[in-house]
């Protein structure tokens, strides 16, 4: 199952170190599979989205993912890729970026010839064979329809999806330079959220999360500011670790102001089991 990870610490920008598989306790060492893939986005202090990322087709791609990436931003996302559709390579690994908003999912999402008809010129958006991309395209689409309304837009296009095509999960982060937003739905794949006092439950400690699958962050500035944490697994003891409700959208505005609403309160038309996915799809969404 891919793991998803993101975090706002607006409108503080703030230092965080991330290994995308940490080294010493790997995903790839405890799973019977090995990753897809590995990204990390950041956005520059002129509100630029930076992406670090590397399909994982070598040994030497799984020493990109180890390593330690000091970055700075208001706003991370992060992503461990288990491929449901889509090829090893670069343009198939998460996050993507449309129109300086970056995103990554954790899901299966079919019916990709008709949500491409749906698309439009919007289709211009999209480089890669995944039906995440894809997605993110419908996103984009309806948040222009929406003028900019980044909810509203989510809020359209998981409606139209969820009326007409077979899935098994929607879950996503989706960030801008200073606002992060996040969905569960259905409850296929549990998403949680951390809104983090500064200095964490006890008041003094620096953030260190640590996946029991992958991906690893550090930042000791985080002792001293607060922030929102949403992550595929609790990642600490904290006690205020919170698991989304099934189509629960949360936006962390770029005060650090929470706002969540249920924005689906019905389950997909068409869910998927497991069973309905073909090897490859029902591969990447099990635990490993």
């Amino acid at each position: 199952m891919c793991r998803l990870f993101g975090l706002s610490a607006a409108p503080q920008r703030v230092r965080a170190t991330f290994w995308l598989l940490e080294a010493p306790d790997s995903l790839s060492r405890q799973s019977h599979r090995e990753p897809d893939g590995v990204g990390l986005g950041t956005f520059t202090a002129a509100g630029a989205p930076l992406v670090e990322k590397q399909p994982i087709a070598a040994y030497e791609d799984r020493l990109f993912a180890q390593e330690a990436r000091e970055c700075e931003s208001e706003t991370f996302v992060a992503h461990v890729r288990f491929a449901s559709t889509g090829g090893l390579n670069m343009r198939n690994t998460h996050p993507f970026e449309q129109h300086g908003r970056l995103f990554a999912h954790n899901g299966v999402l079919e019916g990709l010839d008709e949500l491409e008809h749906e698309l439009g010129d919007y289709r211009r958006l999209v480089h890669g064979d995944t039906d995440s991309e894809r997605f993110f395209a419908l996103i984009t689409a309806r948040i222009d329809h929406h003028a900019g309304d980044v909810t509203a837009g989510i809020t359209d296009a998981v409606g139209w999806i969820a009326d007409r095509l077979p899935l098994y999960a929607l879950n996503l982060i989706l960030t801008t330079a200073t606002e992060l937003w996040a969905l569960r739905y259905p409850d296929t794949h549990d998403l949680y959220v951390l809104e983090r006092a500064a200095g964490g439950a006890q008041g003094d400690q620096r953030l260190d999360h640590v996946g029991h699958r992958g991906i690893r962050t550090s930042s000791g500035v985080l002792t001293d500011y607060p922030a929102v944490v949403i992550a595929t697994e609790r990642m600490d003891n904290d006690p205020g670790w919170r698991l989304l409700a099934s189509g629960e959208l949360l936006h962390a505005t770029g005060d650090l102001d929470v706002r969540s609403s249920i924005i689906r309160d019905s389950p997909p038309r068409h869910l998927l089991s497991l069973a309905d996915l073909n090897e490859t799809a029902a591969a990447s969404q099990t635990a490993h």
